[in-house]
């Protein structure tokens, strides 16, 4: 007969697990840094106990603290993250495959990591001029049709997090470089339910891409190419493809999960 290491909670788990993974939480939550101090008032645990949960993280490798004395989310959630990640593009791929099927150009699926956007899986395009983005890739999320889908989904005070936290460069002349354009073109992005890359990342390349709904971490899936082909009349076709993709990504999501 095997006994429960630790009380077990209301709703079934174990109390110290779920307290440990709330802290990991947390932590992203507030950009991949914060204190002891800010913990304490983020949840309802007594010192001694966040303290006792930051230092068995620590030495799982899961939880590092830097030398200003703040807590960031350790090398050892990286593996984690990486396993996770093929899994989530193992999933996607036939959505992927289908939107490069119907539209001709490059299909994206990326997650947002902190404060960056990494791109997990990809289609490209049959023609020999198509966009190509690496998979592991790591961007902008300000840049980015994926990126500017997920922050569209958070609140206002996050984003200025995400983007104060990994910065605005504007590597071509059509860039948003300011929080306040940024917040603009996110409340046309909710209001209308897609974004666009409109040559912010790289002149001549448009992206169209939507959030996937209800995902287990925040998600998008785009399709991108050169402008003289990912037009107007493109976006009428790609927009409804790209929800419907979504909505597909994100019932799999939810069933693999409950299985």
């Amino acid at each position: 007969m095997s006994a429960t290491k630790g009380p077990v909670t209301k709703s079934g788990g174990v109390q110290s697990v779920e307290r440990a993974f709330d802290l990991l939480q947390h932590i992203a939550d507030s950009g991949g840094q914060t204190t002891l101090s800010e913990l304490s008032e983020q949840t309802p645990l007594p010192l001694p106990t966040i303290h006792r949960l930051l230092r068995t993280l620590s030495m799982l490798g899961y939880v590092r603290q830097l030398p200003n004395r703040r807590y960031s989310l350790g090398p050892g959630l990286i593996r984690l993250g990486e396993v996770a990640s093929r899994q989530l593009g193992s999933v996607t791929m036939p959505y992927l495959r289908h939107l490069v099927s119907e539209l001709g150009e490059t299909a994206n699926v990326a997650v947002l990591d902190v404060d960056m956007v990494v791109y997990i899986a990809q289609v490209p395009s049959p023609h020999s001029m198509r966009m190509f983005t690496e998979v592991g890739r790591r961007a902008h999320t300000h840049d980015t049709g994926v990126g500017k889908a997920m922050l569209a989904t958070l609140p206002n005070e996050q984003v200025e997090s995400i983007v104060t936290s990994a910065g605005m460069p504007t590597p071509t002349p059509k860039s948003l470089g300011t929080y306040e354009s940024l917040v603009e073109d996110l409340e046309d992005i909710r209001q209308r339910g897609y974004s666009i890359d409109e040559e912010e990342q790289e002149l001549g390349v448009r992206c169209f891409a939507v959030a996937i709904p209800d995902a287990p971490t925040e998600m998008a899936i785009s399709v991108s190419g050169p402008t003289s082909r990912v037009d107007e009349d493109f976006a009428q076709r790609a927009v409804p493809l790209l929800l419907e993709a979504a909505r597909g990504i994100s019932a799999d999501l939810a069933a693999a999960g409950n299985a």
